[in-house]
């Protein structure tokens, strides 16, 4: 099962600096991660943001368990026919 979450997970693709908050991000996370092969990943700009703006991550993690535990309930009811 942890292989199959590695695969699916997009914490290790690369972060692309398409806009201009992008950029600031992936340049800031670069100076503070200084990664050998030069490349910041998502999981590096997660670990960066839990450290300098917990309350961001914490608020979007909230987000994110709310909407699953509304979804698991709607999945669960009895379906009307």
């Amino acid at each position: 099962m942890e292989d199959l979450t590695k695969e699916l997970s997009m914490l290790n693709n690369t972060a692309t600096s398409d806009n201009e908050l992008k950029e600031y991000i992936v340049n800031y996370v670069g100076r503070k991660k200084d990664p050998e092969d030069e490349q910041v990943t998502v999981g590096m700009i997660i670990d960066v943001l839990s450290e300098d703006f917990p309350e961001l991550v914490l608020c979007l993690s909230e987000e994110n368990w709310v909407r699953g535990y509304q979804q698991a309930l709607v999945d669960v009811e009895p379906q009307q026919e």
